[in-house]
């Protein structure tokens, strides 16, 4: 049973995939050729899933940084005789002037550890276990390393270095004095390929990670311009949400695992390895701020190609998709694998795909808004389904759902879902000439306010003293926050301002985490409980700011950031108890929560609300510039 705590990895990509490298310089997790492909190593979810380890033979203290404005890692390993650095990366092109990060990717993984100090003796093990563990390869010594086969992938160890093999499992043992290093590049293709996996020098791969770096560090020059407070963190999560695109459709998923549990023990793990609608117009806001309008453009265009589907009687808009467009993502559970502290099951797949989700609507068509400026140029066939988009929420909005959270209890009148639909009316009325809805405008007016009526008068609680989960019920959930960051009502507003106050008396943790909801009333079907979600921190400290309370947003703001590990990457939950980080990771939307939360705070700070106009500051800086 795999021990590793969640925050002790990093991540790397190429924007095709990703893997974790744990503190002590194993790769525990890699799926090929992408984000939702079978895992090789896996080792994250059980200790005999296959693993990448490259080490120092004695006891060493670590420390661990990302190159400045990369996402490549590296990791100092000082024992008694010397010290060594490990440089991790996944090989990206340096010639692609900061455009379409990972179109040049080799799908390779470079790394390399050299003495930088007195002597060190090294321990490497290659241990790849194909499908997620279920494959035991074979594998054989050659000129160029070590090569494996086995399963639907045959991949190629380059190196230098001497290895034995016993048990399907590579091990080199080798001394390195100051100035030496050794390289070590892995590279796959699928078995059926004619082309077998390259082979890679040690300069091809001291060139490999220097280039990768200057490709990292030109895509953040060219795609990052925020100035505000916490601009390091902000720079960071935009490169982090750039490392979990799928480069080939723009797609973002999630996070880049499966089954790390919001639980440790329970049943609460789901695969993160795919695109949600929901996520888009939080997503866009992101990119907006700390990535560039390019991005935020590509990703909007993949999701409504994805999602357009004919919105009929009977037929709803999808809620997810697999990172190339894919709908069916039934979810099946791995019996074989014990799960991270034996949090079974592990599942691929995700059974939410099918669901009811309302709120899709609104999400959508607010990411539309977003890019209204760029819609000018959308084909007749988008447009059409944007109509269809909006024609749903008005009509459906009256439904039961499951909700946000993806519930797997009995559908239930969220208000969440309620005021996005409201939000798809709103959005798609100011959009009608764009997308050719005039027609519909009055028809979509009287529907919006039908359901902002419904909201104040079913959605607030007198015995919560505050808007509650659902109609007629008084829990309370973090997402009526959302009801001031959309502009269903001023944040200053008295039912608005007695909402964030119940969510911080009432929903918050010791430390002032806020959970998504309270799992003791049952409502999502699921035994045990959770840890406190952080992207609902950030919305807390958004709503703060909005509401003119600076000075709490702040606070609030730092407690979420003081999650973040070492090398500042975020997961979904931290546990209630012992402040671990839970859940899948790292986690896409408290990356995005950190960014518009950063955002919301440095405009009120300005005394400016914050917008969702169409100037982003990427934008405005190459037009100072011009």
């Amino acid at each position: 049973m795999t021990s590793t705590p969640i925050g002790d990895y990093a991540l790397i990509s190429d924007c095709h995939t990703a893997a974790l490298v744990s503190r002590g310089g194993s790769v525990d997790w890699l799926c090929r050729p992408r984000f939702d492909s079978p895992a090789v190593f896996a080792r994250i979810l059980d200790e005999r899933a296959g693993h990448f380890s490259i080490r120092p033979a004695a006891e060493a203290t670590t420390t661990r940084r990302y190159l400045e404005r990369t996402m490549v890692l590296e990791t100092m390993f000082r024992t008694a005789g010397g010290v060594a650095v490990l440089t991790d990366a996944m090989a990206l092109d340096p010639t692609e002037q900061g455009h379409d990060l990972g179109a040049g990717a080799t799908r390779t993984m470079l790394r390399r550890i050299e003495c930088v100090e007195g002597t060190v003796d090294v321990e490497v093990e290659y241990a790849p276990r194909p499908e997620y563990g279920l494959v035991t390869p074979l594998l054989a010594v050659t000129p160029d390393g070590v090569e494996t086969r086995g399963g639907a992938m045959r991949s190629l160890l380059s190196t230098d270095r001497e290895a034995t093999i016993r048990d399907s499992t590579a091990r080199f043992a080798f001394g390195l004095t100051r100035g030496e290093r050794a390289g070590f590049a892995l590279q796959s293709r699928m078995t059926f390929d004619n082309d077998p996996p390259a082979a890679w020098s040690q300069d091809e791969i001291t060139k490999g990670l220097d280039g990768t770096a200057v490709a990292w560090r030109t895509w953040s020059g060219a795609h990052q311009a925020y100035e505000g407070p916490w601009a390091d963190l902000v720079y960071h999560s935009g490169r982090v949400l750039q490392a979990l695109t799928y480069q080939p459709t723009g797609a973002i998923v999630a996070a880049p695992t499966t089954s790390l549990p919001e639980d440790v023990g329970g049943e609460r793990n789901w695969d993160y390895r795919y695109a949600w609608v929901r996520d888009a117009s939080f997503t866009l806001d992101a990119l907006w701020v700390a990535a560039c309008p390019d991005e935020a453009h590509k990703f909007f265009s993949w999701m409504t190609g994805a999602a357009a589907t004919h919105i009929g009687p009977g037929s709803d808009l999808q809620i997810m998709f697999g990172i190339g467009g894919e709908h069916d993502l039934s979810e099946r559970v791995l019996p074989y694998l014990s799960g991270w502290r034996g949090s079974r099951p592990v599942r691929v797949g995700n059974g939410a795909w099918d669901q009811r989700q309302l709120d899709v609507y609104g999400e959508l068509l607010d990411a539309a808004f977003r890019l209204r400026e760029q819609l000018a140029g959308i084909d007749e066939a988008t447009r059409a389904f944007l109509v269809q988009v909006a024609n749903a929420a008005g009509v459906r909005w009256r439904e039961q759902d499951q909700g946000i959270w993806e519930i797997r209890g009995e559908p239930r009148d969220f208000l969440y879902s309620k005021l996005m639909c409201w939000v798809a009316l709103d959005r798609a009325i100011q959009l009608a000439p764009l997308i050719g809805g005039e027609d519909r405008v009055a028809a979509w007016t009287d529907a919006r306010e039908e359901i902002r009526a419904a909201i104040l008068e079913h959605g607030w609680s007198e015995r919560a003293g505050a808007f509650a989960q659902f109609f007629g019920g008084s829990d309370l959930d973090a997402s009526n926050l959302m009801l001031a960051i959309v502009g269903f009502l001023p944040a200053d507003d008295s039912r608005i301002v007695a909402t964030i106050e119940a969510t911080e008396r009432r929903l918050t943790d010791d430390r002032g985490l806020v959970f998504r909801y309270r799992t003791e009333g049952g409502v999502d079907g699921l035994e045990g409980s959770e840890g406190t979600f952080l992207l609902c921190t950030f919305w807390l400290a958004e709503a703060l700011a909005l509401a003119g309370r600076v000075d709490r947003a702040r606070a609030v703001f730092e407690r979420a950031i003081a999650f973040a590990n070492d090398v500042g990457l975020l997961s979904e939950e931290v546990d209630e108890k012992t402040g671990e980080l839970l859940g899948n990771f790292p986690q896409a939307f408290s990356h995005i929560g950190l960014i518009n939360a950063a955002w919301a705070i440095s405009q009120a700070e300005a005394g400016v609300a914050p917008s969702r106009g169409i100037e982003s500051p990427i934008e405005a800086a190459r037009q100072d510039e011009a």
